[in-house]
């Protein structure tokens, strides 16, 4: 098997948002949708990430351990800047810290399962054996 995409659940009503938020922020380009899903793919990557329409009421207490992540120089002040573009919309958006090289934002009401992660690029310097 090959790896293909992974997807993650965001409120219904904050949807389009959030896709908002990848494509004019992120740079990500829509690949496909259906009524209630989107699958996106940032330019130069080889993976997809979708995204599911949830109704669901509750919200995981851990989700900060699941995370769409994201490699940046200046992670911190990245997600502060995508929170205020958040907050102008009307979404609470916080921007916490894992360590001094790790941070992520919630957005609770639109994030279901997940936290948007942004970390300094050492962190993924992986020795990969192929």
């Amino acid at each position: 098997m090959q790896f293909n995409h992974v997807a993650n659940r965001l409120d219904a009503q904050h949807f389009e948002t959030i896709v908002a938020l990848f494509i004019e922020r992120l740079g990500f380009v829509e690949l496909r949708r259906t009524e209630r899903v989107i699958w996106m793919r940032q330019p130069g990557a080889n993976i997809d990430l979708q995204f599911c329409q949830s109704t669901e009421a509750g919200r995981d207490e851990d989700k900060r351990r699941s995370q769409v992540s994201f490699l940046s120089l200046t992670p911190q002040q990245a997600l502060e800047d995508l929170a205020a573009w958040l907050t102008q919309r009307g979404l609470e958006a916080t921007v916490r810290a894992y360590s001094d090289r790790e941070f992520y934002l919630d957005v609770p009401e639109a994030l279901v399962d997940f936290v948007i992660e942004a970390m300094r690029p050492e962190l993924a310097d992986y020795p990969v054996k192929v």
